[in-house]
């Protein structure tokens, strides 16, 4: 807002009317304020507790790859390793190659799950253990929240179009190989 020289006549000017406009002496303005004090914090703690993979509406990128092997099979899959990559995992995505899905890789070893919320194909889920052995499979239907989770703790998690496991004889006990240091030896 200019300054108005001191002295200066208002030849008729009107003076605006700031009614409902919020300015910060107003009640509307201590509403916004107040709203705002008290909402930024709250969408904040949303995001940051995991749930910003919720407000995407987009697939993420493709992730960089990596083959691995089950048996004579190979599987050229994403990897998911970052927290925010493994909360969008396959949201939004349109389609899977033949041998295609996304490796899940955890920082740690412990318990895992999953839903398929935001998810529109039908996905099965390999936990596998840290030496590469799987130790379940689910199979997981699109736009569901509900938890599929291993049955002890993991340190990877393989999604595959559905099937794709069974139709190829994989299952709890089988291995999985990737490049040398992946998976720590047996």
């Amino acid at each position: 807002m200019k300054a108005r020289p001191t002295g200066a006549a208002d030849q008729g000017a009107r003076p605006r009317s700031t009614v409902g406009r919020g300015r910060p002496d107003s009640p509307a303005g201590s509403i916004r304020r107040v709203a705002a004090a008290l909402l930024v914090p709250l969408i904040l703690a949303w995001i940051a507790s995991g749930h910003a993979a919720l407000a995407q509406s987009v697939a993420q990128p493709r992730l960089q790859t990596v083959e691995l092997r089950a048996g004579i099979h190979r599987i050229q899959a994403e990897v998911a390793a970052s927290e925010r990559t493994r909360a969008a995992g396959l949201m939004f995505r349109q389609r899977l190659g033949p041998n295609e899905g996304m490796l899940f890789v955890f920082p740690s070893q412990d318990r895992q799950c999953f839903w398929m919320r935001n998810t529109v194909l039908a996905l099965s889920i390999a936990f596998i253990d840290a030496d590469g052995t799987v130790i379940n499979i689910e199979d997981m239907q699109p736009q569901t929240d509900d938890g599929h989770c291993s049955a002890r703790p993991v340190s990877f998690a393989l999604e595959m179009e559905q099937g794709w496991f069974r139709s190829r004889g994989i299952g709890p006990g089988a291995r999985i190989a990737g490049p040398p240091g992946m998976f720590a030896p047996r």
